[in-house]
């Protein structure tokens, strides 16, 4: 498996080389986003893991060139940053996993191994469909009453966790795991923010209201409604 790695600080760098090479991983590393841009532009990668400060533009920048050139890599930020808002910040440009330093290099072997699974499963094309909501994985489109509803990644990816288990009420813990394959409590608060993202997106307008809230359990998504 071959992993490209941008971060800035030598120390980290080195160490997280250092460790994934260990465990046999072919390793390159980029110390700024135009070198990463580089990478990603003649090299084909299983896991990008991506510092978000770096000298010539920040990570998020280089995840934005990422995701419109059309690569579908899994990207894991690796940051001191820990905010919210900035987690979802990189969520919406593309993100599929958020760590924050200081980090355990076996947590990060784990999200690893993770996101390089994603990466080699095969494409699920089929429709799915509650009430006048129609998500295509194929064409990687929303529409509700026949009108196109503009999602981010992650958005998507809740939603579409929502409708493969539709008419189920499922907690915040198991939402982390399956969206954002993680299984802490540190980014459980998260998700709260993107089911009013969706909410916003998918009902606001409608008579029907198909996103739910359980209170104290979670949320789910039926045909009949709030």
């Amino acid at each position: 498996m071959r992993i490209l790695l941008v971060e800035d600080e030598e120390k980290v760098a080195r160490f997280i080389e250092r460790g994934l090479k260990a465990e046999l991983y072919t390793v390159d590393v980029a110390t700024d986003g135009r070198t990463a841009l580089d990478y990603l532009g003649y090299g084909t990668y299983d896991v990008v893991i991506l510092d978000l400060n770096l000298p010539d533009m920040s990570g998020n920048q280089v995840l934005r060139h990422l995701r419109k050139s059309g690569l579908p890599v899994p990207v894991l930020i690796l940051t001191a940053r820990d905010s919210i808002p900035e987690k979802v910040e990189s969520f919406d440009q593309g993100a599929d996993d958020y760590l924050t330093k200081p980090f355990s290099f076996t947590e990060l072997l784990l999200r690893v191994k993770a996101l390089s699974r994603r990466g080699q499963a095969a494409p699920r094309t089929d429709v799915l469909r509650i009430a006048d909501l129609v998500l295509d994985r194929s064409a990687h489109q929303v529409r509700r009453n026949s009108q196109v509803v503009e999602l981010t990644s992650k958005e998507f990816a809740l939603l579409e966790y929502f409708m493969v288990n539709a008419g189920r009420v499922l907690s915040r813990t198991m939402i982390v795991e399956n969206v954002w394959d993680q299984s802490f409590e540190g980014l459980t608060n998260i998700v709260d923010v993107y089911v009013r993202q969706l909410r916003k997106k998918v009902d606001e307008g409608h008579s029907v209201k198909l996103l739910r809230t359980v209170r104290g359990v979670g949320y789910s998504i039926t045909e009949e409604g709030a």
